[in-house]
């Protein structure tokens, strides 16, 4: 089957594009720029912006399902850049799907939709979280927005599904791994709270084989139609000790030191004032959106993917560090 990958050439989306290529399908990938690394695996690279109707209907074109993993993420930036993106990116991908005659589309979410103010989570499911409500970040509410419309959209003729994969990580991530190992060299880094808070997190290959565990099951009227699920590796983790195991496998020093949730949220709230007031360049350090989550408990059963596409991650933990630590030394999972 031919299949479009939207945003390829990202962590994720190179995973899942490796993954389909591997299981005998065509890839089409639609993203911003050009990547090496998917010609090598012999997929069909169309540019575009996914705001572009036009663009996104043409890349559709031929093509029998859609992973849509294409995304503005971050926790920084005009609100119209995260809706172009993330909302009318969306709209036009789902637009795509109904003039093409498109019947799957696995759609890539996160668990920050359902993101409330210090608000644990504990075991929590997609039936049983509800959805978040006065974000702080545009990425949340865009996603929201997109994750709904997604589910909306479910029918006869196109099934959907959306997935919640937690903090990915592994061999070629490029975003996460880099920043803290940048900032612990630096010794800027801290941690929000004690450090105690139980979090998930997802090891890459686990995060790709979700999508294609959803896929193979996805058709009108099945179990996980219409419905979305939170993915993760299952083992919830004291934040100081997943940051400190990833940490050591890119052999950077180990973080001790904190700073509390107020002094955080209170220095997030001053850069949200003093970066579009003078115009600074970049990310802000820290947001109030940030300071919550990474002092909040977050972690959720994977029993509904189990139980409706059967999700087991195959990848644990201490395995996916081993395998990290090897990348990284070998040079495969450094910075570029």
């Amino acid at each position: 089957m031919r299949i479009l990958v939207t945003g390829g050439g990202g962590f994720l989306g190179q995973a899942l594009c490796r993954g389909l290529v591997e299981r005998g399908h065509e890839v089409v990938s639609f993203n911003r720029g050009h990547y090496p690394a998917l010609d090598a695996l012999g997929v069909r690279q169309l540019q575009g912006d996914l705001a572009d109707g036009d663009a996104v209907r043409d890349a559709a074109r031929g093509v029998g399902a859609v992973f849509h993993n294409a995304a503005k993420a971050g926790a920084w930036g005009s609100y119209a850049s995260y809706h172009a993106a993330n909302v009318t990116g969306t709209n036009n991908v789902l637009h795509a799907c109904h003039a093409q005659g498109i019947g799957r589309l696995v759609y890539t979410s996160t668990p920050s939709v359902t993101h409330r103010k210090t608000h644990p989570v504990e075991g929590g499911t997609a039936q049983t979280v509800p959805y978040g409500e006065g974000f702080k970040a545009a990425y949340a509410a865009t996603k929201t927005i997109a994750e709904k419309a997604v589910l909306a959209a479910n029918g006869a003729d196109l099934a959907t599904v959306a997935l919640r994969p937690r903090l990915i990580w592994g061999p070629g991530d490029q975003q996460i791994l880099p920043r803290l190992v940048e900032r612990a060299k630096a010794g800027r880094l801290r941690l929000v709270g004690d450090g105690r808070n139980l979090i998930d997190t997802t090891y890459i290959d686990n995060a790709a084989q979700a999508h294609f565990d959803a896929f193979d099951h996805l058709a009108p009227d099945t179990a996980c139609a219409g419905r979305a699920y939170f993915i993760s590796n299952g083992e919830p983790m004291a934040t100081a000790e997943i940051v400190n195991a990833l940490l050591e496998a890119a052999g950077a020093p180990r973080v001790e030191a904190t700073i509390p949730f107020a002094a955080a949220y209170a220095i997030g709230a001053t850069c949200e004032l003093l970066w579009p007031l003078l115009r600074l360049r970049g990310e802000p350090p820290m947001t109030r959106f940030l300071a919550e989550q990474l002092s909040t408990t977050h972690w959720y059963s994977m029993e509904p993917a189990r139980r409706d596409f059967g999700y087991v991650p195959r990848v644990s933990i201490q395995e996916g560090l081993r395998r990290l630590q090897a990348a990284w030394r070998d040079g495969e999972a450094a910075p570029r």
